[in-house]
């Protein structure tokens, strides 16, 4: 296994440990057998089937469109190179995000995800099958590994991944520091460059009606940046009274992984 897997996989642990310690990782208020379901089946096919045979497919069109420019940006400095990952996979994915809340066939694939009642490292990864197959930051990933920025993308994905487990975690990092008086203007620069506990819960509230909930907008899944950029952004230092889907009718966990091939309510 690859170091930053394993990195990954630790800093998964250490937040399922978080959320464990105080009761809340294996059995949540309001689970269902299908939330299970959903988010072990949606983690294991993205991480051992989806993503790996994305990025293979993109390395090999791309050495079949472009043969002689294998490893050309790997001279790139290093911020260079960090650069064009923030631009084509982390500003993407925020558009495909976004776009996804507004048109209701990619919606349909995003639920999953929102269809939790609650924040949990769990639910990284709970999305519908297809929605990860067609997320364009991934096959653009591909295309820059073959470019020559293999292992920084390693190391950005490692950084990435720790700052979107941490504002998926019930575990509210974030919380403590806003008591802090003297840290008010480091904490300002924070919550408007990644996402937090608090900017991202509130993208998964469920009621538009609370203070506290932004399910139209707070997109950004790493850098928070894209929604202050972008005017999609929306910073309260609270936390929404609840979490999940508002009016919408119950499916299964069929549905949720698979739709449209299922699409039988519950």
């Amino acid at each position: 296994m690859k170091t930053e897997l394993v990195v990954i996989a630790t800093i998964f642990a250490f937040f399922a440990v978080l959320e464990a310690l105080q009761g809340r990782f294996i059995r949540r208020p309001g689970q269902s057998r299908a939330d299970v379901i959903v988010e072990v089946v949606g983690s294991v096919v993205l991480l051992t089937i989806t993503q790996p045979l994305i990025l293979l497919a993109s390395f090999a069109l791309m050495h079949r469109l472009a043969p002689h420019a294998e490893g050309a940006l790997g001279h790139w400095p290093i911020l260079g190179q960090i650069a064009l990952l923030l631009l084509f996979d982390d500003m993407t994915q925020y558009w495909w995000h976004r776009t996804s809340h507004n048109i209701p066939f990619l919606y349909r694939l995003h639920r999953a995800h929102h269809n939790a009642a609650y924040m949990s490292v769990r639910i990284v990864y709970r999305n519908n099958i297809f929605y990860y197959a067609m997320m364009p930051g991934i096959w653009l990933s591909g295309a820059l590994i073959y470019l020559g920025l293999g292992w920084i993308y390693a190391c950005y994905a490692v950084v990435k991944l720790t700052v979107i487990m941490a504002a998926h975690s019930d575990t509210r990092w974030d919380a403590p520091l806003y008591k802090l008086r003297w840290l008010s203007p480091l904490m300002w620069v924070v919550e408007r460059t990644i996402s937090t506990p608090s900017t991202h819960s509130a993208h998964h509230g469920k009621y538009m009606s609370d203070p506290y909930t932004y399910y139209k907008g707070n997109y950004g899944n790493f850098l928070f940046f894209w929604d202050v950029l972008f005017g999609t952004a929306k910073i309260t230092r609270g936390y929404p009274r609840e979490i999940g889907v508002e009016n919408l009718p119950p499916v299964n966990a069929q549905t949720q992984l698979l739709w449209p091939v299922f699409r039988t309510k519950s």
